[in-house]
């Protein structure tokens, strides 16, 4: 029966992440793999986690299942993040989360949850959007069709454009939207952006199912929820995937929350039951590590306060290295105006040069992007960045 399978192609980034490994290049750049780096290349783990680990470790007493909707305190917690503790949502007990393993987790979860609504629902995307979105949700049976969004041209929104495909998107469809930090060009709607779209979206009946994987890596934690906030104080159903890999540094504990709002208190626990019962046909109970030390930070008026001045001083640094790379390549006597990328938030941006002058970088200079040209700003360093300034200018 195996032989009777075709190979699947190998992931392009997790590829590339194994073309740089074997690199002897002694200058080689990895710009590839999206996680947080600092100046040395190094992924540390947060000093509030470490902290919040070490009370896990003195106070675990069993590791006996929880629930499939994960610890209580947890989902209230990530979800007062979210939506904010006096979200009009959450004060008329209209949100229900459950927590999952890591955001692709609460992804397909909410995949599946959508194919319980309707079986014939079409789930909208921008265009670009995370390369593994469609996957997801195609794998569940879902048709993914997209919506304008990067001029690849101008490095800017097709705001207009993207206005135009939403009003006719069907009001038993969803839409995905980014709440920030957009995977993988960078921009991000503006606030009155946001506003738009949430009263095109309650005009048009449509279900937002909002991404959000970077909060507090654009311009702050509370700043980079505006439009999660404003669409859910505005429409009477709504779905949020959240990640909790890269604002707390613990991509490898897999931990993630789906989150679901309904018309009202008995619509949602109605909603709920439906979340639960996807949960116990894919993997039936979430990991327990990674919520238990989100939510010790998040419970920690002192651990929460460290939290976000280490998140603070990743933000900052990806901001610095933005500037720092358009700088430098001003100062080298690049013609080309990339003064974009400052403007631009988060891990991701576009570099905006050609397939064949990617391949360039990666075999004249070891320096590892996707065909696209989105760059991992978190890749930059002082000790990086002439000599990728200058590689760039070189194939240009």
């Amino acid at each position: 029966m195996f032989n009777l399978l075709t190979a699947m192609p190998t992931d392009p980034i997790l590829g590339l992440l194994a073309k740089y490994r074997e690199d002897n290049h002694p200058q080689k750049v990895d710009l590839g793999v999206g996680v947080y780096k600092d100046e040395s290349g190094h992924t540390p783990i947060l000093s509030c986690v470490k902290k919040a680990e070490q009370f896990r470790l003195d106070s675990e007493s069993t590791k006996v299942y929880i629930s499939p909707a994960g610890s209580n305190d947890f989902n209230r917690l990530i979800s007062e993040l979210a939506f904010g503790k006096e979200s009009p949502a959450i004060l008329a007990n209209r949100v229900r989360t459950l927590s999952t393993p890591g955001g692709t987790g609460a992804l397909r979860v909410a995949a599946e949850f959508i194919k319980r609504c309707n079986a014939n629902s079409v789930l909208w995307v921008s265009d670009p959007t995370w390369g593994n979105h469609a996957a997801l949700f195609e794998a569940a049976g879902i048709t993914v069709k997209t919506y304008p969004y990067y001029n690849y041209d101008t490095k800017s929104l097709k705001f207009d454009e993207m206005i135009t495909a939403l009003t006719t998107i069907d009001r038993n469809d969803f839409v995905l939207f980014h709440a920030c930090c957009h995977n993988p060009s960078g921009m991000d709607l503006n606030q009155q952006q946001w506003d738009q779209v949430i009263e095109l979206t309650q005009q048009q009946g449509f279900t937002p199912l909002i991404d959000m994987a970077y909060q507090g890596f654009g311009e702050g934690v509370d700043e980079d929820v505006y439009g999660v906030r404003k669409m859910a104080s505005s429409v009477n159903n709504m779905i949020l995937c959240s990640s909790c890999s890269k604002n707390f540094g613990l991509y490898r504990e897999r931990i993630g929350a789906c989150s679901i709002i309904g018309e009202n208190a008995a619509a949602s626990d109605v909603a709920f039951s439906v979340l639960l019962y996807v949960v116990r046909c894919i993997y039936s109970m979430p990991p327990a590590h990674g919520a238990a030390i989100v939510e010790t930070i998040l419970g920690s008026q002192t651990l929460k306060q460290e939290w976000l001045s280490e998140l603070s001083q990743m933000r900052n640094r990806i901001n610095g290295n933005r500037a720092m790379l358009v700088d430098k390549l001003k100062e080298i006597g690049v013609k080309q105006n990339f003064d974009f990328i400052t403007q631009q938030k988060g891990m991701f941006s576009f570099l905006g040069i050609t397939p064949t002058q990617v391949k360039q970088l990666q075999t004249q200079n070891s320096i590892y992007m996707v065909d696209s040209s989105r760059i991992s700003i978190a890749g930059i360093g002082n000790d990086n960045v002439d000599y990728l300034a200058q590689s760039i200018a070189n194939i240009l």
